[in-house]
C-alpha cells in the first residue's frame, strides 16, 4: 500500500541519505525532488571521520575511495603573512585516532554516490518535478500535496514525512511556522579548478585554512586531488538582487577583499581562471541553534540536514550532520513496539542537542577565524602553543 511509504521531501544529500536510511530500516520510501533531474550544485565537501563511518557501515567505501582525496594534514595559516599556524595529521594518523579517514570530495560526487546507492534499493522510489505543496495530517497518515511538472495536482498518502528540502523547507515552514532565515554579513566566494591548470607553486593535496582579519581562505582537493576547490569567505552585504547578479565581477572584488593578504594566497585567488564557472558568490544564511526536539519532529512529520539545522561552514559539517541525522533516522525507524510518531519523536530526541551544539561551535569559529585584535593575537599564540590538541575535536569525530 502506497500509505506505508515515508514521504521524503528534496533529493538532496539530505533527502538521498534519508532515503537510504529508510530502506537500510526495511521501511520502503518515496522521495520527491522539485528538479526535473537529480543533480547537485556546489564545489567541495570536507567530510570527517565522524561520516566517513558512517557511510562506511553503509556499505560505500569503494564508492567514496574512487572519487575523494584522503588528504594528509590539515594546515592553518596566516592570510596575512603566511606565516604556519598550527597544524593536523590527517591520513593515516587520523584513522588510528578515530577510526575512520578524514575525506574531501566534490558535492555533485558525493551526491552521486547516495543516488546510485538509493537506485539499488528496490524499496525506494524516486520522483522529480515534484513540488511539495503542503500537507495534511489524518489518523495514522501523513498526506502531502504535490504539484507534478506539467502543473498537476498529486496527493500522495504515507506513514510519515521526512523535510529534508533544505534552507528554505516548506516543510519547516509548515511544521514550525518559519519561513524566513538569518543573514549572517558573511559571504562565501567559491571556486573549482583543475589542479593541472595552475602552476605547480600553487597545487595542493592538503588541507590549508588561512586565517585573516573579518577573512579566511580554505582550499583542498577534490576528485581523487584532480581538483583544488577554493573557498574565500569574508564580511560584507550580500547584492539585492542575487538571482540577476554578474558573477564575472566577483574576481575583481574578491582581490579587493583580499588586498592586504600574502602574496602566496593572492596568487592562488588570481590563478582561478575566469571562464567557465569562475567563483560564484553564496551569501551565508543559517537559523539559531535547535532548541528541542520539537523543532525536528511533531507527530508524523519530521526534518533533517539544512531544513531542521543550517549551520555555518566553519566546522564543515553541513553535510556531515545530514548525514548523521538520517542515520539516526535508520536506528529509530527500525525499533520494534513503538508507533511511527514515537520513532520520530526518538530520533528528535538523539540528534537536537548534538546538532545544536556544531551549529553554535560553527559560528564561534567563524569569529575566531575572522578574529581581529587581542582575539586574534590570542588564537594565533593559542595555536602555536597547543597546535594539534587545539584543532582535534574527538568529541565531534567520535560522535554521530
Amino acid at each position: 500500500m502506497q500509505q506505508s511509504h515515508i514521504l521524503i521531501a528534496g533529493g538532496g544529500i539530505g533527502g538521498l541519505a534519508a532515503a537510504l536510511a529508510s530502506a537500510h530500516a526495511g521501511w520502503p520510501a518515496r522521495l520527491h525532488e522539485r528538479a526535473p533531474a537529480f543533480t547537485e550544485v556546489g564545489a567541495g565537501v570536507q567530510l570527517g571521520p565522524n561520516v566517513v563511518r558512517l557511510l562506511q557501515a553503509w556499505g560505500l567505501s569503494d564508492a567514496l575511495r574512487e572519487v575523494a582525496a584522503f588528504p594528509e594534514r590539515l594546515v592553518v595559516r596566516s592570510a596575512g603573512s603566511g606565516r604556519e599556524l598550527g597544524r593536523l595529521r590527517l591520513g593515516a594518523d587520523i584513522t588510528l585516532r578515530h577510526g575512520a579517514a578524514y575525506a574531501t570530495v566534490h558535492r555533485a560526487d558525493l551526491h552521486a554516490l547516495l543516488l546510485a546507492a538509493v537506485r539499488r534499493q528496490a524499496g525506494v522510489q524516486l520522483h522529480t518535478g515534484h513540488t511539495l505543496q503542503g500537507y495534511e495530517c489524518q489518523e495514522g497518515v501523513v498526506i502531502a500535496r504535490l504539484l507534478d511538472a506539467d502543473g498537476r495536482l498529486l496527493t500522495v498518502p504515507g506513514r510519515a514525512l521526512i523535510g529534508a528540502d533544505g534552507l528554505r523547507s516548506s516543510v519547516r515552514a509548515q511544521l514550525l511556522g518559519e519561513a524566513d532565515t538569518r543573514v549572517s554579513g558573511h559571504l562565501a566566494y567559491r571556486a573549482v579548478v583543475r589542479q593541472d591548470a595552475l602552476p605547480a607553486a600553487l597545487r595542493s593535496q592538503i588541507v590549508t585554512a588561512w586565517l585573516g582579519p573579518r577573512l579566511h581562505v580554505v582550499h583542498y582537493p577534490v576528485r581523487r586531488g584532480e581538483l583544488l576547490n577554493v573557498v574565500a569567505i569574508h564580511h560584507g552585504q550580500a547584492p539585492h538582487d542575487l538571482e540577476h547578479w554578474d558573477h564575472a565581477a566577483n574576481a575583481a572584488q574578491l582581490e579587493v577583499a583580499l588586498a592586504r593578504t600574502c602574496a602566496p594566497l593572492q596568487d592562488l585567488v588570481r590563478a582561478v581562471p575566469q571562464a567557465g564557472s569562475g567563483w560564484r558568490l553564496w551569501p551565508l544564511l543559517d537559523r539559531p541553534p535547535v532548541a528541542g526536539p520539537r523543532q525536528m519532529a511533531q507527530g508524523r512529520v519530521a526534518l533533517l540536514g539544512d531544513a531542521a539545522h543550517p549551520m555555518r561552514p566553519y566546522l564543515a559539517q553541513g553535510a556531515g550532520m545530514a548525514i548523521e541525522d538520517a542515520v539516526a533516522l535508520q536506528r529509530c525507524l527500525a525499533m520494534h513496539g513503538l508507533d511511527t510518531a514515537r520513532r520520530l519523536q526518538c530520533y528528535a530526541e538523539q540528534r537536537w542537542q548534538r546538532n545544536a551544539r556544531v551549529q553554535e561551535r560553527s559560528r564561534r569559529n567563524g569569529t575566531i577565524f575572522h578574529a581581529t585584535g587581542l582575539l586574534r593575537w590570542g588564537r594565533d599564540a593559542a595555536m602555536r602553543l597547543l597546535g594539534e590538541r587545539l584543532l582535534d575535536m574527538p568529541w565531534l569525530y567520535q560522535g554521530g
